[in-house]
């Protein structure tokens, strides 16, 4: 049997049209791959002869995706991460322990978490490179477009990839060893509404935690300053300007400060963290050992173990490794 008329599609066409795609331009594009604009200009042509279809709208400076080529954009990735998953599947099977490991997380999981265990880590694989990545936003389209190979993520957040569970995160209310409420072990939510709050930036897990459980309660939090940087606000906090709401991975050893457990009701504010990858892209052996002896490691310890003994552990979702 002979298949006619089947497009001669090369996988450089591909990454280019992805590329420029996503860069919005040709010149963006081309520097981001390394050619000049002319070459990924003539990929283009060619891709779209091969195709039958055009891909860009082009007007002068500007171009934009057409409707076949907002279609064939999904696929083209899809494609790209295939064949990437093909060819570190066939160094696999040459037998090595070695390659690029790409991990996404945030800032103070690399700090508490990551930092520590790659110690390790690298001692037992020495032929693995890992690349760290500080993302806080966008792991996920990471994940989607196979540029990172694992992602540390609340469980929650991470539900349509597979994952196992690392560890529980509280949120908590730091306030300096002088200040009225560092008696307290556990404190309701509600009694920090009306002092003058530190808070994480917009788009940070532990904000989003926060605010749902003031929006519960109908209260209306005094936000005295957000930042993007948690040991700012715990800094702040203790030299006793404002009361900081940080989730219990974040350092606070060698501060002048007192933590508090934060709940609402009985239950403590939170959420899983779990290490999380895409179930449709290859994962190398050395991945899968960075994921079991992770998961070995934080269940004899974790930041903010201590927090978990103070009220009802802290609701556990189920895992999912397929």
């Amino acid at each position: 049997m002979t298949f006619r008329n089947v497009p001669n599609i090369k996988l450089s066409q591909l990454r280019t049209f992805v590329a420029i795609a996503e860069a919005g331009g040709f010149a963006r594009a081309a520097a981001q791959l390394d050619l000049t604009q002319s070459a990924a200009s003539r990929q283009i042509i060619a891709l779209e002869s091969e195709l039958g279809v055009s891909l860009f709208d082009r007007n002068g400076q500007h171009i934009r995706l057409t409707v076949a080529g907002e279609d064939l954009l999904r696929r083209a990735r899809r494609l790209l991460v295939d064949a990437d998953s093909l060819a570190e599947r066939a160094q696999a099977l040459r037998g090595g322990q070695s390659g690029t490991l790409r991990v996404s997380a945030s800032t103070q999981v690399l700090e508490s978490v990551l930092a520590p265990f790659l110690v390790h880590y690298q001692q037992r694989h020495p032929g693995v490179e890992v690349q760290l990545l500080e993302s806080p936003l966008d792991r996920h389209i990471q994940l989607e477009r196979g540029e990172i190979h694992l992602a540390i993520m609340p469980a929650l957040d991470a539900q349509r990839f597979s994952r196992r569970l690392l560890y529980p995160i509280y949120l908590l209310a730091v306030v300096a060893r002088a200040h009225r409420l560092a008696r307290r072990a556990v404190m309701d939510v509600a009694e920090i509404a009306d002092e003058p709050l530190l808070v994480l930036k917009h788009g940070f897990g532990a904000r989003a935690w926060f605010d749902g459980a003031c929006s519960a309660a109908g209260l209306r939090a005094k936000i005295l300053l957000e930042s993007g940087a948690p040991a700012t606000l715990v800094a702040l906090a203790e030299v006793g300007h404002g009361v900081a709401v940080i989730p219990s991975n974040v350092p606070t050893l060698g501060r002048a400060v007192h933590s508090v457990l934060l709940v609402q009701g009985e239950e403590p504010i939170g959420r899983w963290s779990s290490i999380v990858w895409n179930p449709r892209r290859f994962l190398p052996p050395y991945a899968e050992d960075f994921v079991d002896e992770l998961v070995a490691r934080v269940r004899r310890d974790f930041p903010g173990r201590e927090y978990g003994r103070r009220a009802p552990p802290l609701r556990r979702p189920s895992e999912s490794t397929e």
